[in-house]
C-alpha cells in the first residue's frame, strides 16, 4: 500500500516537476457519502463492526492527512453509513487531490481495539468524471494480495436529486450508496450558510453531513456546521478600551472637583491611585491580547490565564440545516459558550451575586468609618446616569445652538424651525435629567467637604446681591414648573438690545459652590430654572421673527417694494438678535452642567471610598463576566440578524419589541459551580443595559463589517454594520438607527452527579430563584409581543402547541419540586425558538454537557419537526455525538471537567473511599456529617 501511495504521489507531481509550474483545477466543495458491500473479516463467521477513516493527500506538502471518519455500523457485511464526508471551503481540494479510504473492524471501542480490513484510493477527478459521480472501488488487504470487499463513493449536490430516486433509497442496493445532499458553504450574499456576509465574523467552519430516514421511509439530509467567531476577541478588546477611557475620565472628574478639605483630599488621592492600578492592569491585558494570533476562541485549558479572563470560553456557533423532499430547508441555530464567570479569580468566596449582597451590607459601616453619606445602588446608578446624560446632551445642545444661529443668518425659516425643535427637545431632556433631589443634596454634601465650610449654626452670611435678584416672570409662570417658564411678552415691548437681554437671562458665572460661606440651598433651583427661561426666550424671539417675516411677505406683494424692505433688513439681522440669547442659553447649560457633574462625581467618590477595602475588586470581576456575556450575545444577535434579513415578520418584531435571548445553563448548585452560576446570573442580568443599532457599512470589506461597541458601564450600544445591499432591504425604522432591545433570560438545571449530591444534601434555592425570576421576565416579554406584533410574524412549526400553553406548563414546572427537571430547559428552548429568539447553551466549559444537550435538542427537532423515524433516533444521536468526539476539542485539549482522570488529579479531600466507609453504617453516617460540615465551613 505504501508503494501504491508513492506511485500516486509520483504520478501526481512528476510531470510538473520539470516545468517548474503546477497547473491545478480547484474544486469549490466536495461532499460525499460512503457504503461498503461484501466485507470479509479475518474470522469468516463473524460480521464486522465497520468504521471508515478518510484521509486526503495534501498537494502542497505531498503527505496524507487524517481528515474524518464515519460512525461505527455494527454487525453487517454491507454497512450503510449515515455520516458523510464534507471538506470545508478552507481545505484546498483539487481535481488532482488523492483521497484514501481505510476500513477497520472495531472489536472493542473502549479499548481502541480494531483490525485493519482494507483500503482504497481515488482522485477527486475520478469521482467528478464518473457516471452519476459515483464510483465503486475494491478494498485491498494490507498485503495487497486479495480483495476484501468494495466501497462505494457517491457525490451529489442539493437540489439535483429527484423525489423518485429518494423514495428508492431504502430498497435499492445502488441507492443505498447515494450521496448525502449538501450545498456550498460559501455562496451568494444571501446564502445562510456562511456566505461572504457571515464569513467576515465567523471563521474556520467545521461541517458534518448526515442522512436519516423519516417516518414515511424517505430520507432527510442534515448538515451540522460549527464555526468560531472573531467576536470572541474583538468585543472584549473594545470593552477594555472603553473601561480604560471611562476610568480615565473619572480620574479627571475627581481632579476637577476643586479644593477639598484635607480628609476628603486624602481619600480622593487614594481613590485615584486605585483607578490608576485598574487602568494599568487593563492596559497590560489589552497589550497581551493584541499580540495573540491563531484560533478565534479561547479553549477551556486557558481558563487560568489572567490576560484571557475577558474572553469567553469556547464560544462557537452551531447551525443545523435540514432538507426534506418537497419541503423548504429549515435552519436551527444555537450558540455554545462556557459559563460567563471569573474563572481566573476563582470562587472561594462565592460569585458576584453573593459578593455584591455582602458588599452592600458592609458599605454602610464603611461609609460611617470614612465619614461618607451612604448612597444606595439605585442612587449611585442614578448618579452615573446623570453623568452620562450630561456628557451626551451638553455638546449636543451647544452644536444645535450654533446650527440655529447659522439658520438665522441664512434666514432659512424651515431650517430655523427644525433646528429649534431639536434644540428644545434636547434642552428639555437636559433639564429633566437634573430634576432630582439627589443633585441638590449632593451639592450640599460637596459644599460641606470644602475647606472653608461654615454651617448655619456657626454664622449666617447673606447671599450676594446678584443671587437675591430672580428672573423676571410673567403671571403665567407663577407657580409653574421651571421648565414651563415663559419669557417676557415679545409683542408688547421692543426687541431689547444686547445689554438688556444679557441682564434679563444671564446669571453671573461663579465657582461651582461658593467657598467660605453658607451654602444657599435655593441657589440651585434658580440656576437650574435659568436654562428653561433662556430656552423660552429663544423660542419667543424666533416666533416673533417668523411672525414679522410673514407679515412683511403679506403686505409687500409688489416685488420692487419687497426688494426695498429686504434692503432695510440685512441678512445678519436675525443672527444679531438671536446671538445674545443663544449665548446666554449655552452659558446657563454650561453652568448647570458643571455644577451637576461635580455633585454626581462627589457621590461616586464616596461610593469609591467605601469600596477602597476591596480595591474595586467587584467592579473588575463584573467587567470580566460582562465581557464574556456580551461577546456571546453579540455573536448570537449577528447570527440571528443575518438569518432573518429577508424575513419581514422578524424585522417587524425586532424594531417594535426586540428579541429574547435565552441562556440555558447546565451548571450544578454544588461546590465552585455555585459561584459560576452566581457570576453568570449577574452577567446575564447586566445585558439589560445593552441595545443594538443597525448601521450601513462604508464598504463590503470584512474590517468594516465588525460590530462596534460604544457607551459606558451603565449603558452600551452595539452597532451592527450591514453591506449596502442588505441595509437597503431592512425597514426604515432600522435604517434610522432605532435602538433595538434585548430581553435576556437564564434558566438553569444541573444535570451531573454533583447536582445529585446538591439535591440530596445541599441547597438548590439559587437555581429555583433564578428559574422563577426569569420565567416572569419571559412571560412579560410574550405579553408585550402579543400586544404589538401579529402572530403571523412568528415562525411556524409542525407541532401545534400554543406558546401560551407552553408558558403555562413552564410556569408550573419552575415551581414544582422535582429533581433534575430538564423539562424546564426543553420548554424554555421551545418557547425561545417560537418567539424568534436567540438560543444559548452553557456549562462549565461548553464541552461535554453542552454537546450532549445540543445533540439531544437537534435530534428532538428532527423528530418533532421533520418526522425522524423512531428507529433512527438513537442512531442519529450516536452519529452526532461521535462526530463531536472525533473533531471536537477533546482531541486537542485536556478536559478540565474530567481532570481527575486526564490529569491524574486526586479527588476532593472530603470524599473518602466509599469501600472503607461501607464497612459500617455508622462510619457512613459519620462520613456524611463530616462532609456536610466541611462544605458549610468552606462556602458559608
Amino acid at each position: 500500500m505504501a508503494m501504491r501511495e508513492a506511485e500516486l504521489t509520483e504520478q501526481l507531481w512528476g510531470d510538473s516537476a520539470g516545468a517548474g509550474v503546477i497547473f491545478v483545477s480547484r474544486v469549490q466543495h466536495l461532499e460525499f457519502s460512503l457504503a461498503c458491500r461484501g466485507l470479509v473479516c479475518v474470522s469468516r463467521d463473524r460480521k464486522p463492526n465497520t468504521l471508515v477513516q478518510v484521509a486526503a493527500l495534501d498537494v502542497c506538502e505531498q503527505s496524507l492527512l487524517a481528515f474524518s471518519s464515519t460512525e461505527i455500523v455494527q454487525g453487517t457485511r454491507d454497512p450503510l453509513f449515515l455520516t458523510g464526508v464534507a471538506f470545508p471551503p478552507q481545505c484546498p481540494i483539487l481535481e488532482e487531490t488523492v483521497i484514501k479510504l481505510s476500513v477497520y473492524d472495531v472489536k472493542d471501542k473502549s479499548a481502541n481495539n480494531s483490525t485493519f480490513l482494507g483500503s482504497a484510493t481515488f482522485s477527486v477527478a475520478d469521482l467528478l468524471k464518473s457516471r452519476d459521480q459515483q464510483i465503486s472501488l475494491n478494498l485491498r488487504s494490507s498485503d495487497d494480495l486479495e480483495a476484501v470487499g468494495t466501497v462505494v463513493v457517491s457525490r451529489m449536490k442539493m437540489g439535483e436529486i429527484e423525489d423518485g430516486e429518494v423514495d428508492h433509497m431504502a430498497t435499492d442496493i445502488q441507492a443505498q450508496k447515494c450521496a448525502l445532499v449538501c450545498e456550498s458553504l460559501h455562496g451568494t450574499t444571501n446564502d445562510k450558510d456562511y456566505g461572504p456576509l457571515m464569513s467576515a465574523l465567523f471563521k474556520n467552519p467545521v461541517c458534518k453531513v448526515y442522512r436519516f430516514q423519516t417516518l414515511d421511509s424517505k430520507w432527510m439530509l442534515v448538515r451540522e456546521q460549527m464555526a468560531e467567531s472573531t467576536l470572541s476577541f474583538t468585543i472584549p478588546k473594545q470593552l477594555i478600551t472603553l473601561h480604560i477611557q471611562e476610568d480615565s475620565r473619572r480620574i479627571q472628574e475627581l481632579k476637577d472637583l476643586g479644593e477639598l478639605s484635607p480628609h476628603w483630599d486624602n481619600l480622593r488621592r487614594e481613590v485615584i491611585s486605585r483607578y490608576d492600578q485598574v487602568i494599568r492592569s487593563y492596559q497590560e491585558t489589552l497589550e497581551e491580547l493584541d499580540k495573540l494570533t491563531g484560533p478565534s476562541f479561547k479553549p477551556s485549558c486557558s481558563k487560568a490565564q489572567k490576560y484571557l479572563e475577558f474572553i469567553p470560553i469556547n464560544l462557537h456557533t452551531q447551525r443545523m440545516r435540514v432538507t426534506c423532499p418537497r419541503k423548504t430547508d429549515a435552519f436551527y441555530d444555537i450558540i455554545t459558550v462556557g459559563a460567563p464567570a471569573a474563572h481566573f479569580q476563582g470562587f472561594k468566596s462565592g460569585g458576584l451575586q453573593k459578593l455584591l449582597s455582602r458588599y452592600e451590607s458592609e458599605k454602610k459601616s464603611y461609609s460611617t468609618a470614612y465619614q461618607c453619606i451612604y448612597y444606595s445602588p439605585e442612587q449611585t446608578a442614578k448618579a452615573r446616569e446623570v453623568l452620562g446624560s450630561l456628557s451626551e446632551l451638553q455638546p449636543l445642545i451647544s452644536s444645535l445652538a450654533d446650527r440655529l444661529l447659522q439658520a438665522a443668518q441664512q434666514r432659512s425659516v424651515d431650517a430655523l424651525r427644525d433646528t429649534l425643535k431639536s434644540l428644545a427637545e434636547k434642552t428639555e431632556q437636559f433639564v429633566h435629567a437634573l430634576k432630582d433631589e439627589l443633585v441638590k443634596s449632593a451639592l450640599l454634601a460637596l459644599h460641606a467637604a470644602r475647606p472653608g465650610y461654615i454651617s448655619k449654626t456657626q454664622t449666617h452670611t447673606p447671599p450676594p446681591l446678584h443671587l437675591q435678584t430672580e428672573m423676571p416672570q410673567t403671571p403665567s409662570h407663577t407657580g409653574a414648573e421651571p421648565d414651563a417658564a415663559v419669557c417676557i411678552n415679545m409683542d408688547e415691548v421692543q426687541t431689547p438690545n444686547k445689554e438688556e437681554q444679557l441682564a434679563a437671562v444671564t446669571l453671573e458665572r461663579q465657582d461651582s459652590i461658593p467657598h467660605y460661606k453658607e451654602y444657599d440651598e435655593e441657589e440651585w433651583d434658580r440656576v437650574w430654572a435659568s436654562v428653561a427661561k433662556s430656552l423660552n426666550c429663544v423660542i419667543a424671539l424666533v416666533d416673533k421673527l417668523q411672525e414679522q417675516d410673514n407679515n412683511n411677505q403679506e403686505s409687500t406683494p409688489d416685488q420692487a417694494l419687497a426688494d426695498v424692505i429686504t434692503s432695510h433688513n440685512p441678512t445678519g439681522e436675525w443672527r444679531e438678535q438671536l446671538s445674545p440669547l443663544v449665548a446666554s442659553l449655552k452659558e446657563c447649560v454650561t453652568e448647570v452642567g458643571d455644577r451637576a457633574q461635580k455633585s454626581m462625581t462627589f457621590i461616586l467618590l464616596q461610593e469609591a471610598v467605601c469600596s477602597i477595602p476591596q480595591g474595586l475588586f467587584l467592579q473588575q470581576r463584573r467587567d470580566v463576566v460582562f465581557s464574556q456575556a456580551l461577546s456571546a450575545l453579540a455573536c448570537g444577535f449577528v447570527m440571528r440578524l443575518y438569518a432573518g434579513l429577508e424575513d419581514k415578520g422578524f424585522l417587524q418584531q425586532l424594531h417594535l419589541v426586540g428579541l429574547v435571548a435565552q441562556f440555558e445553563s447546565l451548571l450544578s448548585t454544588y461546590s465552585e459551580e455555585i459561584g459560576m452560576l452566581e457570576d453568570m446570573e449577574t452577567g446575564i442580568s447586566d445585558l439589560n443595559r445593552v441595545t443594538f443599532r443597525i448601521t450601513e457599512a462604508k464598504s463590503d470589506d470584512p474590517a468594516e463589517l465588525q460590530p462596534v461597541v460604544s457607551g459606558r458601564r451603565d449603558y452600551y450600544t452595539v452597532e451592527i454594520p450591514l453591506p449596502q445591499q442588505s441595509f437597503q432591504i431592512i425597514p426604515p425604522e432600522l435604517q434610522e438607527g432605532k435602538p433595538l432591545q434585548i430581553f435576556p433570560v437564564l434558566f438553569n438545571v444541573g444535570i451531573n452527579e454533583q447536582q445529585t449530591i446538591a439535591e440530596r444534601f445541599g441547597d438548590i434555592s439559587l437555581q429555583e430563584r433564578i428559574n422563577q425570576r426569569n420565567f416572569e421576565i419571559l412571560d412579560g416579554y410574550f405579553k408585550t409581543l402579543s400586544d404589538k406584533v401579529p402572530s403571523e410574524c412568528l415562525p411556524c412549526f409542525q407541532t401545534q402547541m400554543d406558546v401560551k400553553e407552553l408558558l403555562e406548563t413552564l410556569g408550573q414546572n419552575v415551581v414544582t419540586k422535582k429533581r433534575k427537571n430538564v423539562e424546564i430547559l426543553w420548554l424554555a428552548g421551545t418557547i425561545c425558538r417560537r418567539l424568534n429568539g436567540i438560543r444559548f447553551t452553557s456549562c462549565k466549559s461548553a464541552k461535554d454537557r453542552t454537546s450532549m444537550s445540543v445533540t439531544l435538542e437537534q435530534c428532538a427537532l428532527l423528530r418533532d419537526e421533520h418526522q425522524l423515524s423512531k428507529d433512527y433516533f438513537i442512531r442519529a444521536l450516536d452519529c452526532m455525538r461521535s462526530s463531536r468526539l472525533a473533531q471536537g476539542e477533546a482531541a486537542q485539549w485536556d478536559d478540565p471537567e474530567a481532570g481527575s482522570v486526564a490529569n491524574h488529579k486526586p479527588a476532593s479531600r472530603h470524599f473518602y473511599p466509599i469501600a472503607l466507609l461501607l464497612v459500617s453504617s455508622h462510619l457512613l453516617v459519620v462520613w456524611l456529617i463530616l462532609s456536610l460540615v466541611f462544605l458549610l465551613a468552606k462556602y458559608q
